[in-house]
């Protein structure tokens, strides 16, 4: 695909770094070391499964769901082009 003024392969440099900057962000948010036995949110108990399944985790179930659904994305396009940095 021609890109003007950009190198061959340039949109999908873009593309890449983008997917390996989620994947460094989530495997940065992943629990580890010694699991909680209490919620540190609410207070309850955390299933004995649950902290085999997930080392060094530290909510239970109902809170780490909210936690997600707070969670909220940056919509600034770092690595933008030319183009998007003019607007």
């Amino acid at each position: 695909m021609a890109g003007g003024w950009t190198r061959d392969g340039a949109v999908q440099d873009q593309i890449d770094d983008s997917v390996k900057d989620a994947v460094s962000g989530a495997r940065a948010r992943l629990p580890a070391g010694t699991s909680a036995e209490y919620c540190d949110d609410c207070g309850e108990p955390i299933p004995e499964r649950r902290q085999a399944a997930l080392p060094g985790i530290r909510t239970c179930i109902t809170c780490q769901s909210a936690r997600d659904a707070s969670v909220q994305h940056s919509t600034i396009n770092r690595r933008g082009s030319k183009d998007s940095q003019l607007r």
